[in-house]
């Protein structure tokens, strides 16, 4: 099966930025060190974090980051995928 890279790319870009939005959404509803002490504590890790504040600056550029990031991962593995499928 031939995979078309733009797609793959677009697909995995869009999900890495939606993961990163709803983890904006989690910090700035307060929810955020709750969360990361549950998540550590499953794992039998203590909690050497702090959450910081909620930025809107910064949640914007790492959501714009990890699409850019996660677009270029799918690009590469779907042309990977095609050549190694011939």
């Amino acid at each position: 099966m031939k995979l078309n890279p733009n797609k793959v790319a677009l697909t995995l870009g869009v999900f890495a930025a939606l993961v990163h939005a709803v983890r904006g959404v989690i910090v700035a509803l307060g929810w955020g060190p709750a969360l990361l002490s549950w998540m550590l504590d499953l794992h039998f890790l203590n909690n050497p974090f702090v959450v910081q504040p909620f930025n809107l600056t910064k949640w914007v550029t790492l959501i714009v980051v990890t699409a850019v990031i996660g677009y270029g991962v799918g690009y590469i593995f779907a042309t990977i995928w095609n050549k190694v499928n011939k």
